[in-house]
């Protein structure tokens, strides 16, 4: 393997870089919005597009499982070819889908849509990666952590936006919103935000990136479907099966390439391998917390633990959540760059461990219910802000755009196995209201004492994690040409 020496780059000056911290992101705000602003009117949508209760949800599956594609495919080619281009044209992508989910005539155009809107996922990694290469140095642990909380920010005023626009505009009206932003930050980010000089160079592993969508389609489809189809039905093991097959097979194909889409050499490092499995029990412990909290707030007083919300009330009491992770990425950067970013992950995990505890134990007051929730969000706050950056440090900087949307897809993993969870034991341990089946408290507190233990495995296995080495790797390095 050849080590890999990275051209000196000129970072930005300092009210420059500001510009482009925010630019970016806005640009990850945008693309977590995408992900969570849905999730409201998903009971809306049989009624208001003639469709049945299943069919409707494959408008968040869609988007999963696009955007679990695409960000690995996105990032390799950021670190090929420019990961300000492939941020345009994720911005792109999501403008178009925007627009075409506003004016759809049908269910099947709106399903097209959110399937597009799932390939702008690959804006976050690539944001992050950009910033390792053109913010000053002191910026940049800041900047990368206010971008890796974009995905708990969104979460938290997602479902309040949502209720806001589909209560006075319609539904269509969030499809306009999204498209307007999107128009917006693609002028914001040709202005604010400079092109990398780094280049990996190499050529595009077509067949490796074949082989690891059709893995994680059966592996997500599986995954979020188990619960609906039947986990021991011959269709979802079926899936299953095909996605251990298929990914074993793309593993052994990867690591015979001298320019593969995933550097599996590097991935199994260490750093980078504790940290991604940090990432997966973390994303479904953060995750938990965001989404099952307001259903909570919103399930009836009869049900012996839930306040009858309305689900804008709720968003709204929930709202701290999102302020915390806004206030506290910037702590997190103060940490990282005193004690290291392993030790804020610990921290983080720590805090998501009390957090979901106290949900676990069903408080009989409401506000008990924000605060557990707004002390489970500084943890996550402080451990995603942290995963990016030991990832960074633990990968050559050719590669930091594949790596980050790598690490994305372990966290969505987490984040898609909780909505899995949560179905199998709701589905089971249920509670009859007003002639309707609903989750029992049992089935919430067995949903978030598994949270909680993800969020301690986390800590445990961040603070085993090794310091990173020097990497090498097989890709190339090629100068930045005078264009770039």
């Amino acid at each position: 393997m050849t080590a890999v020496t990275a051209p000196v780059r000129p970072a930005l000056p300092t009210h420059n870089a500001t510009g482009a911290i925010v630019a970016l992101g806005l640009s990850g705000l945008l693309v977590s919005l995408l992900q969570t602003a849905v999730v409201p009117l998903i009971p809306q949508f049989p009624a208001l597009l003639s469709v049945s209760s299943s069919s409707a949800t494959w408008l968040l599956t869609a988007t999963l499982v696009a955007g679990a594609v695409s960000a690995p495919v996105l990032g390799r080619l950021g670190d090929m070819y420019g990961k300000r281009r492939m941020l345009l044209l994720s911005l792109g992508i999501i403008l178009v889908s925007s627009v075409l989910a506003a004016v759809a005539p049908n269910f099947a155009v709106l399903l097209v849509a959110r399937a597009m809107q799932g390939v702008g996922f690959g804006v976050i990694a690539l944001g992050m990666s950009l910033m390792r290469d053109v913010l000053p140095p002191a910026k940049v642990a800041g900047g990368v952590g206010l971008m890796s909380s974009s995905l708990g920010v969104g979460g938290a005023i997602g479902p309040p936006a949502t209720g806001i626009l589909a209560q006075h505009g319609g539904w269509r009206l969030l499809f306009v919103a999204v498209a307007l932003g999107a128009l917006g930050l693609l002028a914001v980010v040709l202005r604010m935000v400079p092109e990398s000089g780094l280049r990996s160079g190499g050529r595009f592993d077509t067949v490796g990136a074949i082989g690891l969508t059709a893995g994680l389609v059966c592996l997500l489809l599986g995954i979020s479907k188990g619960s609906e189809w039947g986990w021991t039905s011959p269709a979802d093991l079926g899936l299953l099966a095909a996605s251990v097959g298929v990914l074993t097979v793309w593993g052994w194909y990867e690591l015979r390439r001298s320019s593969p889409l995933v550097d599996l050499r590097v991935a199994a490092r260490p750093a980078v391998l504790r940290t991604n499995l940090a990432s997966v029990l973390l994303g479904f412990s953060i995750f938990a917390t965001f989404a099952l909290a307001t259903q909570i707030l919103q399930a009836p007083a009869a049900t012996g633990y839930g306040f009858g919300l309305s689900m804008l009330v709720a968003g709204v009491l929930l709202l701290p959540i999102g302020g915390s992770m806004v206030i506290f990425s910037s702590v997190s950067a103060r940490i990282s760059q005193r004690h290291g970013p392993r030790i804020t992950v610990i921290a983080g995990s720590a805090l998501l461990v009390v957090g979901n505890t106290g949900i676990a134990s069903l408080p009989g007051t409401m506000w008990l219910v924000v605060v557990a929730a707004t002390v489970g969000a500084v943890g996550a706050a402080l451990a995603y802000s942290a995963l990016p950056l030991l990832i960074m440090r633990a990968v050559p900087a050719t590669e930091t755009a594949a790596a980050n949307s790598f690490n994305t897809l372990m966290r969505q993993l987490g984040t898609s196995t909780v909505t899995a969870v949560a179905a199998a034991v709701s589905g089971v341990l249920v509670v009859q209201v007003d002639g309707h089946l609903l989750p029992a408290g049992s089935a919430y507190t067995i949903i978030f004492l598994v949270a909680a233990a993800a969020a301690l495995a986390a800590l445990v296995v961040a603070a085993r994690t090794p310091a990173p080495r020097a990497v090498e790797t097989h890709a190339e390095v090629v100068a930045p040409t005078a264009a770039a």
